[in-house]
């Protein structure tokens, strides 16, 4: 299994439309991890932005597919919390990971169903996973679809994008429980920056009018296990046993042990 190559990716990133589109993901992310807790958190490739920058877990790391290459400022200059790996073949043990971020790591995938099952195995029950993708049913799959009459394509060319629909029934599948999912970039598939402020009032009436339009999606949801029981100290001293007692003889009274005799007179 084998990640399709990222041809022209990088290039629309630090184009207008994409610098649009990252700004509004980080705030989405920054104000999704910020109160989600535990110990271990990754994020999965797209390292242009920091999605877990607001989250206050001990340990964070930045997994980075190397087949596609490392790309990003942070990929430039790497540190001891990056890592290379396959996005399907995880290198961490099952149920390790509380928190997990996949900015357009799906559409990128070969097999995206197999990633969201890796992502499954590796972390805890009640763990979450917050996944961010192009949405083909907005103003900028439609300009997308437009590539077959032969006009200049406006996204990626190898970005397979993914509905939310589907990618919600496949969380549903592997047991996640569906917790937030937000759209935005509801700007028209303006290519410079001077149409894409003028039209940035779209943002609020798009929310309002027309929410699932929204180029770019994200879906928060948390891993459930059925018949989990949390174990925990016993608080609550047992009682002490009391033992058995032997139910008392009754003697009659007056005799105090003494054998009764009756005198007759002769």
């Amino acid at each position: 299994m084998s990640n399709r190559p990222i041809i022209d990716w990088e290039e629309w990133l630090a184009s207008p439309p994409g610098q649009y589109m990252l700004q509004w993901e980080a705030q989405q992310y920054d104000r999704t991890v910020a109160d989600i807790f535990g110990y271990h958190a990754v994020q999965l490739g797209l390292p242009h932005i920091d999605t877990l920058r607001e989250n206050r877990m001990p340990f964070s790391a930045l997994a980075l597919d190397g087949r596609a290459g490392p790309h990003g400022p942070r990929a430039t200059h790497p540190d001891a919390r990056q890592l290379l790996c396959r996005f399907d073949e995880l290198p961490f043990d099952t149920q390790s990971i509380d928190l997990l971020t996949l900015p357009h790591v799906l559409e990128f995938s070969e097999d995206p169903h197999e990633v969201l099952r890796e992502v499954s195995r590796v972390l805890m029950p009640e763990g979450r996973v917050v996944v961010t993708c192009l949405n083909p049913m907005s103003l900028w799959g439609a300009r997308q679809g437009l590539n077959r009459l032969g006009a200049t394509p406006f996204l990626p060319s190898d970005a397979q994008t993914v509905g939310f629909v589907r990618i919600k029934d496949w969380l549903k599948l592997l047991g996640f429980e569906i917790i937030r999912g937000r759209f935005g970039c509801y700007c028209p598939p303006y290519r410079t920056e001077r149409w894409l402020q003028r039209a940035a009032f779209m943002e609020k009436a798009g929310d309002r009018w027309w929410p699932i339009f929204g180029s770019v999606y994200m879906i928060s949801a948390v891993k459930r296990v059925k018949n989990i029981r949390l174990v925990g100290p016993s608080w609550k001293a047992s009682k002490p046993t009391l033992a058995p007692v032997s139910a008392p003889v009754a003697t009659p009274t007056g005799t105090h042990g003494k054998t009764h005799q009756t005198a007759s007179d002769d």
